[in-house]
């Protein structure tokens, strides 16, 4: 099993937006030295609280001068908002400052004012993403891209510069529905899930099943979840550290609920996983397969995990609402490193 973390930079009112930038940079350097096989970084725009991060391809050109090993990620790019031959452009682009580590994680996005910003209709976001991502795949597996679709209509394009890895890089969908996760599993795609999407753990339980029995004969899954992740010296100073952050995240739901409930019905699982969140207690975040404690119970907790819904990767979320101390973020990512992956690869 692959071991990964994410982050989207929330960034309080009282909070410096430049040394929030300088953490994250440091904390996927300390990964690569770890020896975390991946980060992720997100996408989210106009929500000042809740993400700082509106273009995490260029914070990746940035880590990538900085690290030698691990694996660079967007969780995600949000197709819909973006010309495709634009994006097919930059991620190539980072995928040669990488070194050919670059992973294109994309999704549709789940946020009118997104969409109302950027003058996408929202009733167009599946089929925007589901045009873009074919885009972006022939773009970069042939010499010269002719396409003619509903959104974009181009001829005879030399489309440079061509990324490192081929065919290209590992393209992995942020399935936040379930529909998403059958067009994943019948493309044979890689998936990022979380039960805080799904809202529940029997339902990422259903939706996984749902893109395994869509795969095509002889694909394997790939299956990325995501999951609260902060280890401590006990419970009782993993609660300290973590607790203020993770209710400030969950603030971050009802600030975006209006948002949410305007998504038309096509987002209509997501609107109620985020209604099943409200009021949540930090008793109840090991219900979503939240880890939080002492490393022997992390590690028993990351086998289960792995063992009920048969992962690929473990996606740790380690400051979740962005209120841990960057040096507590630290502490976490080495005891996880050092004494919970060790017992769970």
């Amino acid at each position: 099993m692959r071991f990964g973390f994410m982050d989207h930079l929330p960034c309080a009112e009282w909070q410096s937006e430049v040394q929030r930038y300088h953490d994250i940079l440091a904390q996927i350097e300390l990964g690569d030295t770890l020896g975390f096989d991946t980060a992720w970084l997100a996408e989210i725009h106009f929500y000042p609280n809740v993400s700082r991060l509106a273009s995490p391809l260029t914070v990746l050109a940035a880590a990538a001068q900085r690290t030698q090993r691990i694996r660079l990620g967007t969780a995600v790019t949000l197709l819909p908002l973006h010309n495709p031959l634009k994006v097919a452009e930059e991620a190539a682009t980072v995928d040669i400052l990488t070194g050919g580590r670059l992973e294109l994680g994309v999704g549709r996005g789940a946020a009118p004012s997104f969409f109302a910003a950027y003058n996408v209709p929202v009733e167009e976001g599946r089929e925007r993403f589901e045009e873009a991502l074919d885009v972006i795949r022939q773009a970069w597996t042939n010499e010269r891209l002719s396409y003619q679709g509903k959104y974009s209509r181009v001829q005879d394009l030399p489309v440079v510069p061509r990324p490192i890895q081929k065919p290209h890089p590992p393209i992995r969908i942020a399935a936040n529905s379930p529909e998403t996760y059958t067009i994943a599993g019948r493309l044979g795609l890689p998936i990022f899930a979380t039960p805080l999407i799904a809202g529940s753990m029997d339902k990422l339980r259903e939706y996984i099943g749902t893109y395994r029995d869509s795969l095509p004969a002889g694909i394997k899954q790939d299956v990325a979840v995501a999951f609260t992740v902060h280890v401590s010296a006990s419970q009782a100073q993993a609660r300290r550290e973590c607790e203020a952050s993770l209710m400030h995240f969950f603030s971050f739901l009802e600030q975006r609920r209006p948002d949410i409930q305007a998504l038309p019905e096509s987002y209509q699982s997501l609107q109620k996983a985020v209604d099943r969140l409200k009021g949540i207690t930090y008793e109840e975040l090991g219900d979503l397969g939240a880890v939080l404690g002492d490393p022997e119970h992390c590690a028993e907790r990351v086998q289960a995990l792995q063992r009920e819904f048969q992962t690929n990767e473990f996606i740790c979320y380690f400051n979740q609402g962005g209120l841990v101390e960057h040096a507590a973020v630290r502490r976490s990512m080495e005891l996880f490193a050092q004494e919970v992956m060790p017992r769970c690869r």
